[in-house]
């Protein structure tokens, strides 16, 4: 990791709320920001923040998501993803969040992701793959 990595360190994303991230459940004009599609776009814009400051060889992995998901944003709008460092406890990294479209915030939560350094992961998933007997 390095030293730019630290507690109240901000990003934020922008994205445009599709198809492929609404529900479909609801016919057409009922389609809206899905929660999981908002977890995965938070994972992801904390995931790919988290890059810039990570040695070669190291990346992240989510390991908690806590999300109140407050408003519905209809298709065709943008959200933006606000996140800081929270707390940051060896490879741990804690992040705080927010989500806003155009009228409202419609999420916020905390999100933890864990430094890890790829080879090693890459040997431990390997020795799993055999042990169930997938190798």
């Amino acid at each position: 990791m390095k030293p730019s990595l630290k507690p109240g360190v901000e990003t934020a994303k922008s994205i445009l709320v599709d198809e492929a991230r609404c529900i479909g459940f609801m016919g057409k004009e009922g389609m809206v920001y899905a929660t999981p599609r908002m977890v995965s776009d938070v994972e992801y814009a904390c995931r790919d923040f988290l890059l810039a400051h990570l040695d070669p060889g190291e990346d992240s992995v989510g390991a908690h998501v806590s999300i109140d998901h407050l408003a519905a944003t209809p298709l065709g709008l943008t959200v933006r993803i606000e996140a800081r460092i929270a707390e940051l406890d060896g490879r741990k990294v804690t992040f705080e969040f927010s989500v806003h479209d155009p009228v409202e915030q419609v999420g916020r939560g905390k999100h933890v992701r864990f430094v890890v350094e790829t080879a090693k992961t890459r040997e431990r998933l390997a020795a799993k793959r055999a042990k169930a007997g997938l190798a």
